[in-house]
């Protein structure tokens, strides 16, 4: 990827947005990125637009920015790795910790903590690769589904945007899922199934505390919220706000912030819900570098929010630079 100046302005800061990398993600975080570099430009940023390869973090410390914002979906960005070299730097850093971003990233690790915290989580067995050779497929998958009876969710235990995320209403099904999630992660998590309202919530803090943005309601058009259906326009529709009652609103909104504060994440994350029929939210995970592009949902709830995306990427830029100073 080029490394594009978007725009130079002497009186805004000079920011660097990093996207693409090479998880499997990189398609989505190069759009985030570019929607993150625009809006920044618009509120009057200087902005480079950079991809996290080897010439970075020499680039990085000859630059000085004022500011770096990932817009790294995957490990690239979310597992920790990148946000220590940051800090090691001194480079002011919108988003969260190396240690926090790690603790939101494995999915198992996230939902104790969160059920320690008194939320709702979905009963469920984590099973690495290894155990799942050792102890026999069959024994295993046999334990699985007469513990967890229903249909299930099997994903990897860590990542993003529903790669490797397989519904499971038939029991035969459950061998492919399980192969589907050991190939993006070491890691698989089979957990008994939530029906309800899919719900995203972003959470934003700008330096006066972590505060909750309307919470948009998801209905996939066909099937379930995968991929295709997070990034392809039409494949979804959005209710932002959503649909839910004022005191269902609120729950989440208390539960996503919770969730922040519990994790905790820094400036900004997208915590994701279901709410069953009863109105109770079932935690799912949260994103510490949530997506960012024109079909995402951290932009529909800032905009559902009152405000737009210049205005809240720009103050993220400055109470980061405030942070370092």
């Amino acid at each position: 990827m080029e490394n594009p100046l978007i725009m130079s302005d002497s009186s805004g800061l000079y920011v660097v947005v990093l996207a693409g990398g090479i998880s499997h993600e990189r398609d989505v975080s190069l759009r985030s990125g570019r929607r993150v570099a625009d809006a920044l430009a618009a509120a009057g940023h200087r902005v480079v637009l950079r991809d996290p390869d080897a010439g970075l973090l020499p680039f990085l410390a000859s630059e000085r920015p004022d500011a770096v914002f990932p817009a790294l979906h995957g490990s690239s960005g979310e597992d920790g790795s990148l946000l220590d070299l940051l800090r090691a730097l001194g480079i002011a850093t919108v988003g969260s910790t190396g240690s926090a971003a790690r603790r939101a990233w494995s999915k198992p690790v996230a939902s104790s903590l969160v059920a320690g915290a008194g939320l709702s989580v979905p009963e469920s067995i984590v099973l690495s690769h290894e155990a799942f050779r050792e102890l026999g497929a069959a024994s295993v998958l046999r334990v699985v589904r007469e513990a967890l009876e229903g249909d299930l969710v099997v994903k990897p235990g860590s990542g993003g945007s529903a790669q490797g995320v397989t519904i499971v209403d038939d029991p035969d099904d459950l061998p492919r899922a399980m192969v589907e999630a050991f190939t993006y992660d070491e890691v698989a998590i089979v957990e008994r199934r939530v029906f309800g309202t899919e719900i995203a919530v972003a959470v934003v803090d700008t330096g006066d505390g972590p505060r909750a943005l309307t919470p948009v309601e998801i209905e996939p058009t066909h099937g379930v919220y995968g991929f295709q259906a997070r990034y392809n326009a039409g494949e979804t529709t959005f209710y932002a706000p959503s649909r839910l009652g004022d005191d269902v609103a609120t729950a989440l909104s208390d539960a996503a912030v919770l969730a922040h504060r519990t994790l905790g994440l820094r400036d900004l994350s997208r915590v994701d819900f279901v709410v069953d029929g009863e109105g109770t939210p079932w935690f799912l995970e949260a994103n510490v570098i949530p997506g960012l592009t024109e079909t995402s949902l951290v932009p529909l709830a800032i905009e559902a929010s009152g405000t737009d995306a210049p205005t809240v990427y720009g103050s993220l830029v400055r109470a980061a630079a405030a942070r370092a100073s």
